[in-house]
């Protein structure tokens, strides 16, 4: 990527009319545009973050066995219907429209009614269960507040996975597999030390659920947690009955604020029985199918990392996430250093580096104030002063110190620490 090709500009104040710190800092950094409340453009130094997250939660639910899907946004209104969740007084987030010819649909929030629907087609014996089929999908919730940034979006990015299991003994391996791959994930993305499985109401899926909630002050959730025996309870559910239905304890908690980065549920057979979706045992017997349900907000988590990992300049990416390993500068408009700074840019392309090339005719402070703002992980600098030296200037984010080295030395370093 090269800026003086690539439209996005960084600017030097925040929006007036941003309330949260992720949102500040992302569109000052160039990487999202603000359409509306709760609604973000990603631009291209967002989109490669986002890309990032998710191919990580790729691999992970690709580890446990997932499939890939893409379902439709478009849902039929009496498909929830046999669930009852199309009732506003049940489900208050819908957003919902009419076709020409009358008939009402709605803009998916979840995908719990048409993935099982569709799964009539594909299940109808032991043998072919267990199944866990998974998307990254825009959905569209019309939530009552916006004021998080891209922590709470009407419009997001979310991977949903539904499973589809024999028994409850079945499901229960498949539950706790994908618990991990979440955790997992967090560790990725360097969150896993401040996460905790946390036991919430499920709302409009289940009684309870299963949240995974990443301390912040940016969070909107107060949890309540023993760190020592990792055991978190939303305040939702800190209440001696439900604490009592849970088997827990109401004493030893620490009062902490979180943002919700995960979400997933035990569905039993209630759905599968009111869709019809049944498979036939070993021994002939038709069953209904026991399910759960597994979320996760790419956007939300993008938003919390950029809560986490930021500092008085700006951004302060994580490598596993981060649009780019290196932010090469050119310093000076000589012809030499430009043709240096090129073939840099093409070496390290070709040696796997991923790279955000400044070669805008513009002055240095600027350019290593975006090289902070941005968060690249590290600054390397191509001048006059590099050529004398035969060398390059290499810098990381999170060090205010900078080091002379040649290419073999930087190569190395970058490899090492991508």
């Amino acid at each position: 990527m090269r800026l003086s090709q690539t439209f996005t500009k960084t600017t030097k104040s925040a929006p007036a009319d941003e309330q949260a710190n992720n949102a500040k800092l992302l569109i000052q950094a160039g990487f999202i545009h603000k359409e509306m409340a709760g609604v973000y453009a990603f631009l291209p130094l967002g989109l490669k973050v986002i890309e990032n997250i998710k191919q990580i939660v790729r691999e992970e639910m690709n580890n446990i066995g997932g499939s890939e899907l893409i379902m439709t946004n478009l849902q039929r209104q009496e498909l929830w219907e046999k669930t009852n969740r199309w009732d506003d007084e049940v489900v208050d987030i819908w957003f919902k429209t009419e076709l020409k010819n009358g008939s009402k649909i709605g803009l998916a929030w979840t995908h719990e009614e048409p993935i099982t629907d569709m799964m009539k087609n594909y299940i109808s014996s032991y043998r072919d269960l267990p199944v866990n089929v998974y998307q990254f999908q825009n959905k569209l919730r019309n939530e009552l507040r916006a004021k998080s940034g891209i922590m709470r979006g009407r419009e997001f990015i979310m991977k949903d996975l539904y499973s589809y299991s024999r028994s409850e003994e079945e499901h229960q391996k498949i539950y706790k597999a994908i618990t991990d791959a979440y955790m997992r994930i967090y560790d990725r993305v360097g969150l896993g030390e401040i996460t905790y499985v946390t036991r919430a109401s499920g709302g409009a899926f289940a009684k309870y659920s299963d949240e995974f909630q990443t301390i912040t002050d940016a969070g909107e959730d107060i949890i309540y947690l023993d760190k020592e025996n990792k055991i978190a309870i939303n305040e939702e559910v800190y209440n001696e009955q439900a604490l009592d239905e849970l088997g827990l304890k109401k004493d030893g908690y620490e009062k902490v604020k979180a943002a919700e980065v995960g979400n997933i549920f035990h569905l039993g057979t209630e759905k599968s029985e009111k869709l019809g979706l049944s498979f036939t045992d070993e021994d002939g017997q038709e069953k209904p199918i026991v399910m759960g349900s597994y979320g996760l907000g790419i956007n939300r988590l993008m938003g919390v990392i950029a809560e986490h990992f930021s500092d008085d300049k700006g951004l302060v990416w994580p490598k596993s996430v981060a649009p780019a390993i290196v932010y090469l500068a050119s310093v000076g408009q000589s012809e030499a250093v430009k043709n240096q700074a090129d073939k840099l840019y093409d070496d390290l392309l070709e040696s796997g580096i991923s790279v955000i090339y400044d070669d805008r005719d513009t002055r240095p402070g600027q350019k290593f104030a975006d090289a902070e703002l941005m968060g690249i992980p590290h600054r390397v600098v191509v001048s006059d002063k590099t050529l004398e030296s035969n060398s390059f200037e290499l810098k990381s984010r999170t060090s205010d110190d900078t080091k002379l080295v040649s290419q073999e030395e930087l190569v190395k370093t970058l490899e090492n620490k991508s």
